[in-house]
């Protein structure tokens, strides 16, 4: 029998897609097993990243580069992610689900556990691409284990699920990778990767994904719109995670690879939009329904990014992660929160509301933040933290619902979808870094010209603030000159930490003010909206309509 034979199903068991598995009944110790699962291949598919993006600084400090260099290591990630979902989709609808997990799965192992016997940058970046591979194609094993724990009328829950066991990576990986660390420095984090990933291949062998049906994807073109799709995309990704380090105006290659990333993706859409039977429906995303979701995700994505600007605003005040470890477990609990509020409240007429709920909380969270000062610790945070970590998990599921049921009434935009829908999430976490980066940078710098402009020593007040600062240290520097000379340098240090502060706290506000703006243009479009529907049930045809029940009354009677 060919493979490619649409198989017998019965009604409740019919894949909703080519390459996704059936859904047969299940027992409640397996529907609990397949949650299990579910969970355990999300979390394999982003905590690597996680780990990695949050340890950073004590990679560099360990792989002996410069910060320039380890900012390539989430660059290479969202590289691979973004371009392997282009193909992934096609790969499993032709070859099957089995082959789908176990390949990727096993190359993620295989790529981690070379780099623990190569130690160097290229090995680190070479993981990382492959954790982008792999990440791209566990996101969505993750979401199809977690919908086989579900019935049918409580599918939505399991999508929200699904998609929302992701989010819990980061607040995990801040929870617990100091450990991590201490035992093994960065091979620490790089055996519980590979620990992960090896748990993840066992119970994806043990407890199989039902059978779906497959179909011949793949077409020639498919490759060329690939050639031409991942290197720019490549590039593109190249310039968001490094222009803040290496700065925007002084790196020629910048510009360089701006412009051939834009030629390169624009070549890419023109190849598909000339198309029989697109890779990408040009014409599909670029309808305003789309481009609206897409904005918005990446909006709020940039609105998410608040927590990184939190990270940075606690280290410039001198606390370590080890410091922050309750505000974590309060971010987790916040994600948790939202998450399951979510799962509990879907429904495809609370798209909108849900989406404007978590904006709000969002904006408030953010807002909260903008009044910090130097005496700020993490136990003042935890009310904004965990209304970010409950707005940024509440708004996922809503947001993935409301797309993907235009996919179900037209597959052949699968595709489309998920790559949107990823561009959205990655490009839009990377533009927030580097919005919050940049921004952040220059309002330092201008806090700290508006500050330093008015300490002179010719002020009784900065005078005595440096006596103070050289008295400090009279008892193991004997010189008045060198002791004078450290009292302007701890001011200046004082200086800089409160221009940081000011700047952070101008980071929080353009946050909300983003998250604001936001709120108020789905506002409007929904209000919008919903003034259209009653215009037109209000209109002559209701109005027609309203006539015929009434004489069709009238005649029965």
């Amino acid at each position: 029998m060919d493979v490619y034979t649409p198989q017998v199903w019965l009604p409740h068991e019919r894949p909703s897609l080519p390459g996704s598995p059936s859904t047969p009944l299940h027992s409640d110790a397996r529907r609990v097993a397949y949650l299990v699962v579910g969970l355990i291949v999300a979390l394999t598919g982003g905590l690597g990243n996680a780990l990695v993006s949050v340890n950073l600084p004590y990679l560099q400090g360990s792989l002996g580069v410069y910060s320039s260099e380890i900012q390539w290591l989430p660059a290479a990630y969202v590289m691979a992610n973004v371009s392997m979902n282009l193909l992934l989709v096609k790969f499993r609808q032709q070859f099957g689900l089995r082959l789908f997990t176990e390949l990727f799965l096993i190359l993620y192992a295989a790529a981690t556990l070379a780099h623990l016997f190569v130690h160097g940058l290229a090995s680190a970046i070479a993981v990382r691409a492959a954790s982008g591979m792999c990440g791209a194609a566990l996101t969505v094993l993750g979401l199809y284990y977690t919908l086989q724990a579900f019935p049918a009328k409580h599918r939505l829950k399991g999508v929200v699920l699904g998609v929302g066991f992701a989010q819990l990576a980061l607040p995990l990986a801040r929870l617990f990778s100091s450990e991590l660390l201490e035992l093994g420095e960065w091979r620490g984090l790089y055996w519980f990767e590979l620990g992960m990933t090896l748990l993840a291949l066992g119970c994806v062998l043990m407890l199989k994904l039902p059978p779906g049906d497959r179909v011949k994807a793949f077409e020639k073109l498919d490759f060329l719109t690939f050639a031409l799709f991942a290197p720019g995309v490549a590039l593109l990704s190249a310039v968001l995670a490094l222009g803040r380090t290496v700065w925007w105006l002084e790196s020629r290659w910048l510009g360089y690879s701006l412009a051939a990333s834009i030629v390169l993706i624009a070549a890419a859409l023109l190849v598909e939009h000339n198309r029989r039977a697109p890779l990408l429906n040009t014409r599909w995303l670029s309808t305003g329904n789309m481009v609206r979701l897409a904005l918005s995700v990446l909006l709020i994505r940039v609105v998410q990014s608040e927590a990184s600007g939190t990270v940075g605003f606690l280290q410039a005040l001198g606390l370590n992660n080890d410091q922050m470890q309750h505000l974590w477990l309060v971010v987790m609990a916040g994600t948790v929160a939202g998450m399951m509020a979510s799962a509990l409240t879907i429904a495809p007429s609370r798209v909108q509301p849900s989406l404007m709920l978590s904006l709000a909380l969002m904006a408030a969270g953010a807002w909260m933040d903008a009044h910090a000062t130097n005496l700020t610790r993490p136990a003042n945070m935890y009310v904004s933290q965990f209304l970010l970590g409950f707005g940024g998990a509440f708004f996922l599921g809503p947001t993935f619902i409301s797309g993907f049921g235009a996919v179900i009434a037209a597959p052949r935009n699968l595709i489309s979808f998920s790559l949107m829908f990823t561009i959205s999430q990655n490009m839009g976490s990377l533009l927030g870094s580097a919005l919050v980066g940049t921004f952040q940078v220059v309002r330092e710098k201008y806090h700290s010209s508006q500050l330093v402009e008015h300490l002179t020593l010719l002020d009784p007040q900065v005078a005595a603030r440096v006596q103070a600062g050289g008295a400090a240290l009279g008892g193991t520097l004997a010189d008045p000159a060198v002791r004078s000379a450290q009292g302007v340098a701890s001011l200046g240090a004082a200086a800089t930490r409160e221009a940081n502060i000011l700047a952070y706290n101008d980071v929080f506000m353009l946050i909300c003010a983003v998250a604001l703006a936001t709120l108020a243009w789905l506002a409007a479009r929904y209000f919008w909206d919903q003034c259209v529907v009653c215009k037109d049930s209000a209109g002559p045809n209701a109005q027609t309509g309203m006539a015929n029940v009434s004489l069709n009354n009238s005649g029965s009677r």
